[in-house]
């Protein structure tokens, strides 16, 4: 998995599959991109005017079970 913030787009992507290629794009929400391989399974996420949306944008924390 592979997540970037672009503050010059104020952009935030997740890659969930970094093997796979997009086929299509469809807006989940307002201002939120899911992209989907050919099989439909979500490849990758896309948060627009990500600041508003994400409270602290550079600081990422990760946790597992």
């Amino acid at each position: 998995m592979k997540i970037q913030y672009d503050e010059h787009t104020d952009t935030l992507s997740i890659q969930f599959k970094m093997d796979s290629a997009i086929a299509e794009s469809a807006e989940g929400n307002p201002g939120v991109i899911l992209d989907y391989n050919a099989s439909g399974e979500i490849v990758s996420m896309e948060i627009l005017d990500a600041s508003r949306h994400v409270s602290e944008t550079k600081k990422i924390e990760f946790q597992t079970a």
